[in-house]
């Protein structure tokens, strides 16, 4: 081989790389450009907001047989299935969705009243209990309430509904559409009533209006005894 055609062969190699590394160079700056232009058009990706029924209970108990205290005192048994407390929701609760039976203790220790219900929370800041589906409360004086719904709000000690409910005792049978009480269930009202009464039920109101001062309406005396609250039922959450 001449010299000329070593010459010549060696000239085409340095040509060849040459042009290699201007493609390479090209395909490099190619890629970044289109790496950082990617970057400045990325989306930001973020779930939905969790909601509260999604929010994980922070405890689940099962079986559960348990007393509550109130002020340093024991007032209640809570027998349930499952109990789930739950802090991260607001407003905060307790849940008893596989039903729940409670028993209200007096100052000695003495069971006054049972409730039961199918479904129940209780929000604990509130202390507001709400029970629903096949709601039940029996007293030791053999007083019988059922309805669908009752609210239960601790601070003002009253019991409450506005769904239909029933009420038996040993004297007399009462049934209405709106329901009121205090949560020893000694004084109570149901409004668009129907129902039984004795004799003696007459008697008592016929002898309040006659001992009431004048001017003052037939039923005040007796509407005294009554807790007063607005019939408007808290939003379910």
């Amino acid at each position: 081989m001449s010299e000329e055609s070593k010459h010549h062969i060696e000239e085409n190699k340095s040509n060849t790389s040459a042009i290699v590394w201007i493609l390479l160079f090209f395909v490099l700056n190619s890629a970044s450009l289109t790496f950082f232009s990617s970057c400045d058009n990325a989306k930001e990706h973020t779930a939905e907001a969790i909601r509260d029924e999604d929010s994980v209970a922070m405890m689940t108990s099962y079986g559960i047989n348990t007393l509550i205290s109130d002020s340093g005192i024991m007032r209640y048994r809570i027998i349930a299935e499952r109990w789930e407390v739950n802090d991260n929701v607001h407003p905060p609760r307790w849940t008893f969705n596989r039903g729940l039976f409670l028993e209200q203790f007096d100052e000695k220790f003495h069971i006054e009243t049972y409730i039961q219900a199918d479904t129940a929370r209780y929000y604990t800041a509130k202390k507001l209990w709400h029970l629903w589906g096949n709601v039940r409360i029996k007293t030791v004086d053999g007083l019988i309430f059922t309805s669908e719904e009752l609210y239960w709000d601790q601070n003002s000690h009253e019991l409450y509904s506005n769904m239909f409910s029933h009420l038996v005792t040993p004297e007399r049978e009462l049934q209405g559409a709106h329901f009121i009480s205090d949560e020893r269930m000694r004084h109570y009202k149901i409004s668009n009533t129907k129902g039984s009464f004795t004799r003696e039920d007459f008697d008592n109101d016929a002898s309040a209006n006659a001992n009431a001062a004048p001017g003052a309406s037939p039923d005040a005396s007796a509407a005294d005894t009554v807790p007063k609250r607005k019939m408007a039922v808290p939003r379910k959450r």
